[in-house]
């Protein structure tokens, strides 16, 4: 079965055009095209689709509905994929967008669109519940955080690395803890000396196991 998809642009070339490149795709259906977030969250209530992609800044307010939107539908249709499409490589949205979890979601920059392939591989990801950060987001992060000739993930141990493994994979303590087969504050332990070495003190608005998450995909795609 196709995908079920409602694309969000405020520009009306840019919507039409995104929509036509999707339609061509056997694998995906558009079933609404809308151009602020009010008219989004309708078309979800309205559509009930597998993915929404949206673009990152849009009426009202220009600003970062397509997070605000991520955000919302992760409370009330946590099954719903988002991509957000977005000309900025600054790590702060992707951060925000994974801010309570990375399963369904994906940060594409806006150039990525004209590759159809990478496009619906992004939306089957999502849908499938997994997670795509772009590679220039990535690199944008790491080069914050990172001398070139210096990895931090070298400073982790084995069981440090396994345990960012499973966050990468959107899982809470509990379930880190009985995948692993330790207790709940053993993993919290790890945690901490993970974020301890990765350097990790950042604003408190931004949830650390994010930051920590998009370090370890940034060595390990």
């Amino acid at each position: 079965m196709s995908i079920r998809l409602v694309l969000a642009e405020d520009h009306y070339l840019v919507r039409e055009g995104v929509r036509r490149l999707l339609e061509t795709h056997p694998d995906v259906e558009v079933v609404a095209t809308c151009g602020d977030l009010d008219s989004l969250l309708a078309a979800v209530d309205a559509e009930h689709p597998d993915v929404v992609v949206t673009d990152i800044r849009m009426p009202p307010n220009g600003s970062d509905e397509g997070i605000q939107a991520a955000s919302r539908l992760r409370e009330t249709n946590p099954e719903i994929g988002v991509v957000v499409l977005s000309q900025y490589a600054d790590p702060r949205f992707a951060l925000s967008l994974l801010e309570v979890g990375t399963e369904g979601r994906a940060y594409l920059l806006k150039e990525r669109v004209e590759d159809l392939d990478q496009l619906v591989g992004a939306i089957q990801t999502v849908a499938a519940g997994g997670s795509v950060i772009d590679p220039k987001v990535v690199e944008a992060l790491v080069a914050q955080r990172t001398r070139p000739d210096e990895s931090p993930l070298a400073q982790l141990t084995p069981r440090e690395r396994d345990v960012l493994g499973e966050m990468a994979e959107g899982k809470n303590n509990a379930a880190i803890a009985q995948s692993l087969f330790l207790t709940e504050p053993s993993v919290e332990k790890v945690i901490h000396s993970i974020f301890l070495k990765l350097g990790i003190s950042w604003e408190p608005t931004v949830h650390k196991r994010v930051k920590a998450v998009i370090l370890y995909l940034a060595e390990t795609d």
